[in-house]
């Protein structure tokens, strides 16, 4: 079966073990996964992923991100929202990257130079594809 979104497919997946407070969750691999889970994991939003090299095909496990303690856990990513979609590209310049909640979150653009924060992009002066607003 073919996938018209994977990424809101990741998102939708992350966001549905956020709210059962699952500690893992798994997908099916592709390199803008890994290059947006990378984002996340050096902004601080998820614990780690690793690639499974399973037969068909390989998998991401991402291990998520959670404070407090057992009682009082609370996920550390709140939301997570695709913006650019298949249907409806969006692409912003230099001057228009999004800032996300005044700037508490953070927003995932593909860049000429790799998948990177709205604030990498701002420093280097460029723009790109809004992918999706973490927050």
């Amino acid at each position: 079966m073919s996938m018209s979104d994977p990424i809101a497919d990741m998102l939708t997946r992350m966001r549905n073990a956020i709210e059962r407070e699952h500690p893992v969750v798994a997908m099916p691999h592709s390199k803008q996964k890994e290059a947006i889970l990378k984002v996340l994991h050096e902004e601080g939003y998820i614990e780690g992923y690793e690639i499974v090299a399973e037969k068909p095909f390989p998998v991401i496990q991402v291990s998520l991100k959670y404070k407090g303690d057992r009682r009082s856990r609370r996920p550390v990513l709140t939301g997570l929202q695709r913006v650019s979609k298949p249907g409806r590209r969006v692409y912003v310049g230099k001057d228009e990257i999004p800032w996300v909640l005044s700037g508490m979150g953070t927003a995932v653009l593909t860049t000429s130079r790799g998948v990177m924060t709205d604030q990498q992009a701002r420093r280097l002066g460029i723009g790109g594809e809004v992918l999706c607003k973490v927050w």
